[in-house]
């Protein structure tokens, strides 16, 4: 399982990131300052570090120089918003950037992007009756194929990663079709119908009133 150490000091945003990681799978351990990441870091191997910068005691800067030596990836997670400090922050070596407030989903794509990236990341995933072998784009259902547009696959993989997480339109369209949403929701609706009928899962794949979609996976 893929291990993932988060350092941020606001408890209830810590809490937050820990609590969606599980669902998505995850293995978390959580540190509140520099000095205890530190400690976790120089006892615990990791597959990535979600980092504060500004931290009480080793700030986020310091420990990156620290994570480098161990060859763990580093996505920074900040309220330091300001270009400056994002540039700073990708020269220092960390891997991706992500700024508060953020949505889980964003999150989630980025922290899969990286595991990826290093080759961490799960190729195969399996949902139900459903199995999804990522780098081939094949889908199978029981055994047999499910043909899918490249669209309807990046729709199911949403989905997947983020289960039993209500999903608003404009996410889902923002982040499958990768441009802005322009409040026309009959793409979105379409593909999910396909979607739907091709699994057999209308049951699963749920309409959220006034917000889009949600697939609901019994909790383990």
């Amino acid at each position: 399982m893929i291990k993932i150490l988060i350092v941020e000091d606001e408890e209830p945003i810590s809490d937050l990131i820990r609590m969606n990681l599980v669902k998505a799978g995850y293995h978390c351990e959580c540190a509140f300052d520099g000095n205890t990441a530190a400690d976790i870091l120089s006892q615990e191997r990791f597959d990535l570090v979600l980092l504060d910068i500004m931290l009480p005691g080793i700030n986020g800067y310091e420990l990156l120089d620290y994570t480098k030596t161990l060859d763990m990836p580093v996505i920074f997670i900040t309220a330091m918003g300001e270009l400056d400090d994002r540039v700073k922050g990708l020269k220092a070596g960390a891997d991706d950037y992500i700024t508060k407030p953020f949505e889980i989903v964003e999150l989630l794509a980025r922290v899969e992007t990286v595991l990826r990236r290093y080759h961490k990341a799960d190729d195969k995933i399996s949902v139900l009756d459903v199995e999804i072998d990522i780098p081939s784009r094949v889908v199978m259902k029981n055994g047999k194929q499910i043909m899918l547009t490249l669209k309807e696959f990046e729709l199911l993989l949403l989905f997947v990663r983020n289960k039993n997480i209500a999903l608003y339109r404009e996410t889902i369209y923002e982040n499958v079709w990768e441009s802005s949403y322009l409040g026309d929701s009959r793409t979105v609706d379409l593909h999910v119908q396909r979607l739907r009928k091709k699994l057999e899962w209308e049951d699963r794949i749920k309409a959220v009133y006034k917000v889009g979609y949600r697939l609901e996976i019994p909790e383990e």
